[in-house]
């Protein structure tokens, strides 16, 4: 087995690596003077299980065609199998036609990435759990969950806790955490325009009065709902509200915006890797998936069970 980095998050790949006690493949991702992409291989991988870490964020494009060049630079020097590793896989929100003539990007992604020769895939947190279907080769989908659970217990679990879901399409996702902080009560803000143009009315279905509350979602990307969301619950009466976000995206002023909210902290993971802004900010707090993502790998290339990771 040998784990591969692009450039897209390096202290991961390292962590991963550490963690399976392996050193990363020696090789070198670069660019020509007209940024084009080149990738070299300095070892011997012919005949080997290969696991290439790459997320896809920002410069999601730069990012997604080293995991291509990655995987056809190690499909042609005779790997024997080859496993992207995307713990954040970028167009994912992209997974439908929300109107005409729009594209489904994330199928497209999906093709590219099978075409360019990997064998299999393993992410986390897919936007969508549909995404897996869009692959012709398998899927492992892993969950943060248990790491932020462990997390939440150890410094919320004295408090009255309440999990939120910040929109309708996540209560799955909320029950699923609720359920492992001891079956605690679940509550989801609808939010809705009622003309274009107008901001959104935030609805709390639940009561969270003097609940610490703890907002649950895959990705936080300009923050504004999720802001908006956070002051919703303090109007209601909640004692305190903090977010865990599986993928810190953080676009634009989105630090800044979630510095000055109503947040009590956002703790994100390192499935991206964190922008200086994010990691000097007092309100934002970095869970590691290393551990999570290694022992998956692992299992896959044992030919174990990944599922039980998450009985």
């Amino acid at each position: 087995m040998k784990i591969m980095s692009g450039n897209s998050n390096m202290p991961l790949a390292r962590a991963i690596a550490g963690y399976l006690e392996l050193p990363l493949t020696d090789a070198s991702v670069r660019r020509f003077a007209d940024e084009e992409i080149f990738v070299e291989i300095h070892e011997n991988v012919r005949g080997e299980d290969v696991f290439v870490v790459q997320p896809t964020a920002f410069p999601a494009n730069d990012n997604l065609m080293e995991l291509l060049i990655c995987i056809d630079a190690l499909r042609r020097a005779s790997a024997r199998r080859i496993t992207a590793v995307v713990p954040y896989f970028g167009y994912a929100r992209q997974d439908r036609k929300p109107g005409p003539r729009t594209p489904i990007s994330a199928k497209l992604v999906a093709n590219l990435i099978t075409e360019a020769g990997a064998d299999r895939v393993l992410s986390v947190d897919l936007h969508a759990g549909q995404i897996q279907g869009f692959f012709d080769i398998p899927t492992d989908n892993l969950f943060a969950a248990p790491v932020m659970a462990a997390d939440i217990q150890a410094r919320y679990g004295d408090q009255s806790l309440m999990v939120v879901s910040p929109d309708v399409g996540g209560v799955v996702r909320a029950r699923a955490l609720a359920k492992r902080l001891d079956n605690a009560p679940l509550s989801i803000v609808d939010k809705r325009r009622d003309r274009p143009g107008q901001s959104e009315v935030m609805n709390i279905i639940g009561d969270v009065k003097g609940r610490a509350c703890i907002l649950i979602d895959d990705i936080i990307d300009s923050g504004g709902t999720l802001c908006n969301a956070a002051q919703a619950l303090m109007d209601e009466g909640a004692t305190s509200v903090t977010a865990y976000i599986t993928h810190g995206v953080l676009s634009g002023a989105a630090v800044s915006r979630v510095t000055n909210s109503a947040l009590k902290e956002l703790v994100i993971t390192d499935s991206i890797q964190a922008t200086e802004a994010a990691k000097d900010s007092n309100k934002i707090r970095i869970l590691t998936i290393a551990p999570l993502i290694g022992e998956a790998i692992r299992r896959i290339a044992d030919e174990s069970s990944v599922s039980s990771l998450f009985d």
